[in-house]
């Protein structure tokens, strides 16, 4: 599939995969590691009578890096004027993980979500990076102080971001095994295709610091304190999770769906963290079924 660009409101540039057309929209928000065409399954089963959009954000894939970022709520303003850009008012909206909770604050802050799908979804109370013992065990409850001090973590950003540098393939693709595939792998020739789209990530030490920033709850996490943005999202609600998963603990999307006042859950089993890849048409069934 060959991508589009277009320049939006605060300067940044966005590059996206557009198929189908007619009133109806559906925006796919990939989650970090990523990139639009990660969502190629959607794209292969999805009818052309639904205009399907995904952008690569802020950072990732062929999108512009101008400006660093600490929040997710930046990219979802990316994403409203992205929208305004290409004249669309109203959107059904997936997020997959790290996208689940750029969605929530695209739901919750901007008037522009008909109705939101979480796939594998953080938590809107973050996904905390934890300093490390000299065993390089996490100290649980011991946050980082700034984004240079995240960034040197020994276990979960430095050797990351020494492959993303360095654009190991072979290595990331190793990774991925063992983090996201932990029960389906996807075909050779496509994952040569995501991983080279991962290779492209520029922006790792902003994701990681606005993913343990995140806090749309009441209570204070020990990153943040909370912004009650929850109670703003009131769209219904698809919200999924692969019970492979060792990504994204249950217990973060049932916060989730505890948070949200109109939750359909499915769980799905012999699943990971990709529901795109293990299970894509039962997720794409019930993606349309949802959004009618």
């Amino acid at each position: 599939m060959k991508k589009k660009t277009i320049k939006i409101g605060n300067g940044e540039t966005y590059a996206y995969l557009e198929q189908g057309s007619g009133n109806q929209v559906l925006l796919l928000i990939h989650g970090n590691f990523s990139g639009s065409l990660y969502y190629k399954p959607l794209f292969d089963r999805l009818p052309r009578t639904i205009r399907v959009i995904a952008p690569d954000l802020r950072g990732y894939g062929d999108s512009s890096y101008e400006n660093r970022f600490d929040t997710l709520a930046t990219l979802a303003t990316d994403l409203r004027l992205f929208l305004k850009a290409l004249n669309i008012d109203k959107v059904d909206v997936v997020g997959w993980s790290l996208g689940g909770g750029v969605a929530m604050e695209l739901a919750a802050r901007h008037n522009v979500v008909n109705k939101l799908i979480l796939i594998n979804s953080t938590t809107h109370k973050g996904y905390p990076i934890f300093k490390k013992n000299a065993d390089l065990t996490p100290q649980i409850g011991v946050p980082y102080k700034s984004k240079e001090e995240m960034a040197e973590d020994p276990v979960q950003v430095k050797p990351v971001l020494d492959v993303l540098k360095t654009g190991n393939a072979a290595l990331m693709s190793y990774i991925f095994e063992k983090t996201i595939y932990t029960y389906g792998k996807p075909q050779e020739e496509d994952n040569d295709v995501y991983i080279k789209e991962t290779l492209k990530q520029r922006c790792l030490i902003d994701a990681d610091w606005a993913l343990a920033n995140l806090n749309m709850g009441k209570e204070p996490s020990i990153y943040r304190k909370g912004e009650d943005l929850m109670k703003l999202i009131k769209q219904p609600v698809l919200s999924f999770w692969g019970t492979l998963d060792i990504t994204v603990p249950e217990y973060m999307v049932l916060e989730n769906n505890a948070a949200l006042k109109d939750v359909k859950y499915i769980r799905f089993e012999k699943c990971g963290h990709s529901p795109l890849i293990d299970k894509p048409n039962e997720l794409t069934k019930e993606i349309l079924d949802f959004i009618g």
